[in-house]
């Protein structure tokens, strides 16, 4: 059985697909209204679910008039998707954002599942026991490896 987060989630991505502009404008307190939920579930789920490193932009305005819009991001240029998944990455990053930009190249199909559960476990706390400072900085090489390795590869 789907949680509460889940069906909201969904809800927001068939929505974003829905659209032609690729961006959709919600009320949180209508949201909340919808899936009988507390406005936190709302932000729960838009904070934890539509990170840029999934590839959304999520704007927000608090108060009575406001909104939160979501966009996916795409890139008509392979060189600036490259370029901008580089700079997100950056020297350090943490385990979750790793994971969730897997997560994301799984999801656009530049990788298979399999290689985003390969790479998942390579990256893990388990594997790169290190501290945390060290450990994040060895995974950010990784993962500039694998996109580097992937963006190779779309050429061939």
């Amino acid at each position: 059985m789907s949680s509460i987060s889940d069906i909201i989630e969904n809800y927001l991505i068939k929505s974003l697909k829905q659209t032609p502009s690729g961006t959709i404008q919600v009320k949180r307190s209508e949201l909340a209204r919808l899936f009988q939920c507390v406005p936190s579930q709302i932000n729960y789920v838009i904070s934890t679910r539509f990170t840029v490193e999934k590839g959304y932009i999520v704007e927000s305005k608090r108060g009575g008039g406001g909104y939160i819009r979501i966009r996916k991001v795409s890139f008509p240029q392979q060189q600036d998707y490259y370029e901008m998944l580089l700079r997100m990455i950056g020297k350090r990053i943490t385990q979750q954002a790793a994971a969730d930009l897997i997560t994301r190249l799984v999801d656009e199909e530049l990788m298979t599942e399999r290689e985003g559960r390969m790479i998942m476990k390579l990256i893990s706390r388990e594997v790169l026991d290190l501290p945390v400072s060290l450990r994040d900085s060895v995974r950010a090489r990784i993962m500039r490896t694998v996109v580097t390795t992937l963006f190779a590869n779309k050429g061939e």
